[in-house]
This record gives C-alpha cells, sequence and structure tokens, in this order.
C-alpha cells in the first residue's frame, strides 16, 4: 500500500519530498491542491529536477485518508481535518512543515489542555472548534499509540520538544538532504539578497514603514529582492519602478531559488520560516543570513503580543538598526 500526500504550499511539498528521500514516507502519492501558481511552479521545477524514486504527483481536489501513511502539513484545514476523521484511520501520519504553524499544532498536540485544532488567532465558529477537537482527538489517540511523525527542518525549543515526546509525538529533524543533492542555479550577481514577508500584506506592518527601510537598504547597496507568495502588490509595484532593486519573482520558494548562495552573499529578512529553512540549508559555509526585528513602531493593531513573540523564534541575527 502506497503512502498519501496532500499539500496546499510549497513549503510542505518540499518537506514531503524530503521525508520520502529520508524514508520517512515509503512510495508516496503526493496530491498537489489545485489553484495555487506558486504550488504549481514548485511542483513543476521538482520534476525537472528530478524527484526522490517512488513518487508521483498528481493534482487534487480532496485529501483521503486510509493508507499506509498519511502526510500532510495543513492539520488545521478543515478539509484536511473531515479526510481524518472519515473511516478508518490511516497507519501512521506524518506532520509537515507548514512555516510558524509547524510549531502552533506541536504545541497543541502536546498541551495539557486538550484544546481544538484551529489556526493561531482564527475566530473559529462552533462548528469549527468542534471539528478541530476531533481532530485533535484523532491525533492524540494516534500518538499514543506511536503513529504519529512530525518531519521538520525548524528549530523546536527543548522544552516543547520534551512535552511531544511525553504524548507520543515523534519528532525527526531533517536538514533538507534532497535539496542539497540536486544542481542549483548560479547565485544572483548582488550580494544582497532581500527576502519578501507576507506581514504587509496581512496588515500586521505598516507598508510605508516597510518601504522606508527598503529604500535605505537600497541607498547604502543595490539588492535583489525574492517576493513572498502572499506579497503586497504595491510594495512590489515600488520595488519594480527603483533602478537599484532587481525584483526576482520565479514563482519558486526561496529554499529552492536560493541553494546557490555563496559565502559571498548576505541575505536579510524579517521574521519569516525562511530564515531557518535557509540557515539548515545552505550550513555553515553558506551565506551570512541576517534576521531583522521588526520594531514596535511598525506593528498595525492587528499584531497581538502572542504573534509578536512567536515571531521571534525566526529573528536569530542583529536587531534593526
Amino acid at each position: 500500500m502506497t503512502d498519501l500526500a496532500w499539500v496546499e504550499s510549497p513549503l510542505q511539498l518540499l518537506s514531503v519530498l524530503e521525508a520520502r528521500h529520508a524514508g520517512v514516507l515509503g512510495p508516496v502519492v503526493l496530491r498537489v491542491r489545485a489553484g495555487s501558481s506558486a504550488l504549481a511552479a514548485t511542483a513543476a521545477e521538482a520534476v525537472r529536477l528530478g524527484t526522490p524514486p517512488g513518487t508521483v504527483l498528481e493534482d487534487a481536489s480532496r485529501a483521503t485518508s486510509g493508507r499506509a501513511a498519511w502526510a500532510l502539513g495543513d492539520a488545521f484545514s478543515g478539509q484536511a481535518q473531515t479526510a481524518l476523521l472519515a473511516g478508518r484511520a490511516p497507519g501512521r501520519v506524518v506532520l509537515v512543515d507548514d512555516g510558524l504553524a509547524t510549531l502552533h499544532l506541536l504545541g497543541l498536540l502536546s498541551g495539557p489542555w486538550r484544546q481544538p485544532l484551529v489556526r493561531a488567532r482564527a475566530q473559529a465558529g462552533f462548528g469549527r472548534r468542534v471539528l478541530g477537537s476531533l481532530a485533535g482527538a484523532r491525533l492524540r489517540s494516534l500518538a499514543q499509540a506511536g503513529r504519529v511523525t512530525v518531519f521538520t527542518a525548524l528549530p523546536v525549543p527543548s522544552a516543547l520538544l520534551a512535552r511531544a515526546r511525553r504524548v507520543g509525538v515523534s519528532v525527526v529533524s531533517h536538514d533538507f538532504p534532497y535539496l542539497r543533492s540536486l544542481p542549483a542555479d548560479p547565485p544572483p550577481p548582488e550580494r544582497l539578497v532581500m527576502l519578501g514577508t507576507s506581514l504587509v500584506a496581512n496588515g500586521l506592518i505598516d507598508r510605508g514603514e516597510y518601504l522606508r527601510w527598503l529604500g535605505g537598504k537600497a541607498a547604502v547597496e543595490p539588492f535583489v529582492y525574492h517576493p513572498h507568495r502572499r506579497e503586497c502588490p504595491q510594495v512590489l509595484d515600488v520595488l519594480r519602478a527603483d533602478p537599484r532593486v532587481r525584483v526576482h519573482d520565479s514563482g519558486l520558494p526561496v529554499e529552492l531559488s536560493l541553494r546557490g548562495l555563496t559565502s559571498w552573499h548576505r541575505v536579510v529578512s524579517l521574521p519569516s520560516t525562511a530564515l531557518s529553512s535557509l540557515r539548515v540549508l545552505l550550513g555553515g559555509e553558506g551565506p551570512v543570513i541576517e534576521g531583522v526585528t521588526v520594531p514596535q513602531g511598525w506593528w498595525t493593531e492587528r499584531a497581538d503580543a502572542s504573534l509578536r513573540t512567536h515571531l521571534s523564534l525566526f529573528t536569530v541575527g542583529p536587531e534593526f538598526a
């Protein structure tokens, strides 16, 4: 019986390929959610470069369970939770990286209060919370039977790791050996590489402050800008009009597009999962990777204290200056 993976983001897709490469998943049918240009581009590039043996990619309109193992990145998806509860549970569940949500999920599964599996800061209604409670109960039951694995490249705090292991969740770390085995594109000619952010588009930080900061960087040194897949369009319009900035919008995640960076390069970003993944992927011989703390004056009222604290996990580097 083959394993099944249901992916809804580029990082989830790459994480499933790494899980297959590492043997955490057996031969796997990887179902790719339709309707996302970034996800489609990532899938096409992975096929071009060569997926791990025993991997079949196909479009999918829904997730289904009942396989030897079921891999998913978005355990907060109502569609995924419904499938998890329908019929016979899979033999194993492998939870792969989906950005900041991965640690939030691990915290909910291993917490003492058995909270429902709903997204952080989501205004979930009664029905959605009931579904999240039932899905959480099923995953915790599977974990107690040794049937839940979290496969991650993210740094998991030691206290959270200990809690996860106490409730039966196995946490397996990786350093992207599949991606590192693939040929890389030539590195960019610019020394400075700026990573985009979704914080502006999500209304969490002020657009004007962010653009002023980027303009200050460009005044010191020209740079290449890699947009986030949920980048603010107005930010990109301004950057494309600036002759000191080159916007490289390949549609691919930086884990694919920036594998060729060298120690000469410098990567700068606001809090982002990409900071952690690039540090792991490129290693000690790679570029300087700087996470920049968001100044207090940039935050909007939509960014609560818990979000700001959580984002600090992905800002390891010099303070904003």
